[in-house]
């Protein structure tokens, strides 16, 4: 174990309280929630001093759950700024969920040729009567960890008589910029992996605030984690020479824990040693389960199944276990968890399989949790805040995407791919149906861009999307595929109005959504040859955070997949 880098950070909103001077007055603009900022005020008020603290981070949003009256408002048109550095919809982005918030007003984004910082809001009555308003929107053109020249939200502070204010170097920023730092100076050799974990622990006074729409939630806290975890993977791919994005890279499993305190600001960075255990739930009944199922469940269930039983172990000494179950139909693999934090597909394969098992014929594999070390982290994690999304539990101990190992460039690290080679060794499959899922609310990452670098089309919710990877030549069975399934999918009950509302508010916010619809899904369908099976068919729930009746209604649509897509399957291949 090594400590890298220990710091403890001054309250900007402390400070602030602390240098004013009755007569001063000012606005500024922090990384803080809304009660800790009102605090402030009030505290700053006791000396004489007006101040109004707003929020750097989604500062429209902000502004029109805090300042803006739409007593009496019909119509809203937003005029946001487009600057050569972001995405051209980056502000457009960072205003979501507001068309969902404003109830049946009417909404207009409209991009504006300058890259000023600010939102124009007209508001319009019923009456006919106009109001016009200016929201600032304080960011920074800036390098970022990975090399890159990013467009990022910043602190700012605007005294009376500074007609443009002065960039405010807040608590939030700089615990990030110089804990990066530190990581990045680091001595980490030349051989990957670099570390067992490298655990960068964060206490930090920001309370998390539900919005209302679906599962949405502003959290500074879930934020500061996914922006640590994937600046750092930049750094390691940069480090390695690898492309920005390269999912082959093996540093480690990087974990943030970004945990809620009462008022102190601090971070430690060290390494450790992987652990080994499992933080497991209650049992439950699996088609009701309205949580991720404990590991001891899983391979209960698995148990149930009967068939041959094959495994694969993991970097810390896990076992990945799985089931091959003959018969004489068209073989299917089925599989969940790849991505530990995509908490449906387990559960829904398990489900899928148990009525497979009874079906005549039925010939599958299964493997419900195909990355165990990373369901450890997830179920760690949730163990302070069950509502983040938690990105460092999406790959493996070893840091990497599993599916991006081969038998050729994994070396000694084949480890829990060796799962799949096995199920399509036993079964000789032709279809893998590979159950995932993606956030449930936005996803950012404020300090590096705002928007996922890489991962832009999954920041935010757009319903049940369906992917399929084919081999050349396999592209008619795939559009019959994901035509049958999503036919099939259609009468579930309320999932095509799930899809529309997530699809509606999807394309307000984003415009163009760069796929297709099929029957209600969206969906993609692309040649791919890097997978050894000709057809894939991944599925893409918004799951990540989810509970109750919703996780419930997660994994039937995983199941219902499942299920589908294997009875389409034999009718594919019998008509080929």
């Amino acid at each position: 174990m090594t400590v890298i880098f220990e710091r403890r950070f001054e309250r900007t909103l402390s400070r602030l309280v602390a240098d004013g001077k009755p007569g001063q007055n000012f606005e500024a603009w922090t990384f803080d929630d809304r009660e800790s900022r009102q605090q402030a005020e009030r505290a700053l008020a006791e000396k004489g001093i007006s101040a109004r603290i707003r929020s750097a981070y989604k500062p429209l949003v902000n502004a029109f759950i805090e300042d803006i009256d739409l007593h009496d408002v019909d119509t809203i048109e937003i005029r946001y700024p487009v600057h050569p550095n972001a995405p051209e919809n980056r502000f457009r982005l960072e205003a979501y969920p507001l068309a969902a918030m404003v109830g049946n007003r009417e909404i207009t984004f409209i991009a504006r040729a300058d890259s000023d910082f600010h939102y124009d809001v007209l508001l319009k009555g019923n009456a006919g009567e106009e109001r016009q308003l200016k929201v600032l929107a304080p960011n920074r053109v800036h390098i970022d960890a990975a090399g890159e020249t990013s467009v990022s939200p910043t602190g700012w502070l605007l005294r009376d008589g500074n007609a443009t204010g002065d960039r405010l170097a807040t608590d939030y920023e700089q615990l990030f910029e110089e804990t990066i730092a530190a990581v990045t100076h680091f001595d980490w050799g030349t051989s990957e992996p670099y570390f067992e974990e490298l655990n960068i622990r964060v206490a930090l006074p920001a309370l998390d605030e539900a919005l209302p729409v679906g599962d949405e939630v502003m959290s500074l806290r879930e934020a500061l984690h996914e922006d640590f975890y994937f600046s750092l993977l930049e750094f390691f791919q940069k480090k390695s020479s690898r492309p920005l994005g390269d999912r082959g890279l093996k540093p480690g499993q990087i974990v943030p824990q970004i945990l809620q305190s009462s008022g102190q600001i601090s971070v430690k960075v060290e390494t450790q040693l992987l652990s080994t255990r499992y933080w497991d739930g209650p049992e439950q009944q699996i088609e009701t389960a309205t949580e991720p199922l404990a590991v001891q469940q899983i391979e209960a269930e698995l148990d149930k199944l009967g068939g041959e039983p094959f495994e694969a172990a993991t970097r810390s000494g896990r076992t990945v276990r799985a089931r091959y179950v003959k018969g004489s139909n068209a073989a299917v693999m089925i599989s969940g968890g790849q991505h530990a934090n995509e908490t449906t597909g387990g559960a829904g394969a398990l489900r899928a399989a148990r009525r497979l098992a009874k079906v005549e014929g039925a010939h599958f594999t299964i493997s419900p949790l195909e990355n165990p070390d990373g369901y450890a982290l997830h179920q760690r994690l949730r163990q302070d805040s069950p509502r983040h999304m938690y990105h460092a539990a999406r790959y493996t101990a070893l840091g990497d995407d599993l599916e991006y190992r081969t038998e050729e460039t994994a070396g000694p690290y084949l480890f829990e791919k060796k799962i799949r080679f096995e199920a399509e060794r036993l079964s000789g499959a032709r279809l893998h149906v590979n159950l995932h899922g993606y956030p449930a609310h936005e996803w950012t990452r404020p300090l590096s861009g705002y928007v996922p670098r890489n991962f832009a089309m999954w920041t935010l919710p757009k319903g049940f999307f369906l992917i399929a990877r084919y081999h050349s030549g396999w592209a008619a069975q795939a559009e019959q595929l994901l035509d049958k399934v999503t036919r099939h999918l259609g009468a579930i009950p309320g999932l095509l109005d799930y899809n529309d509302r997530q699809i509606t508010l999807y394309e307000i916010h984003a415009g163009e959504t760069g796929f297709r619809i099929i029957n209600g899904f969206p969906c993609l369908a692309n040649i791919d040859d890097r997978h050894t099976v000709p057809m894939t068919l991944i599925t893409e729930y918004p799951d990540e955070t989810i509970y109750g009746d919703a996780f419930i209604a997660g994994h039937i649509a995983q199941m219902e997949t499942v299920l589908s897509a294997y009875r389409a399957w034999q009718e594919i291949m019998a008509s080929s």
